[in-house]
């Protein structure tokens, strides 16, 4: 079982990993578009959105944080 630390560590991370590959196709993206590839150029921008999405979302939840009463 991994510790609250380990966890922090993956997620920390799992976020790096979606900032850095959205960064890289954002560029990829700007060089298309500077190309004239406009279509292959909207179709990075979008998967480097999910990227930042999932960035985002990375981690722990609020509600898994809360504990119930008992």
């Amino acid at each position: 079982m991994l510790t609250t630390t380990k966890l922090s560590e993956t997620a920390a991370q799992q976020r790096q990993d979606h900032e850095s590959a959205s960064k890289a196709l954002f560029a990829s993206a700007r060089q298309c578009a500077e190309d004239g590839r406009i279509n292959e150029a909207a179709s990075l921008i979008l998967q480097a959105l999910g990227q930042e999405r999932r960035a985002g979302c990375t981690g722990p939840q609020v509600l898994q944080l809360i504990k119930p009463r008992s």
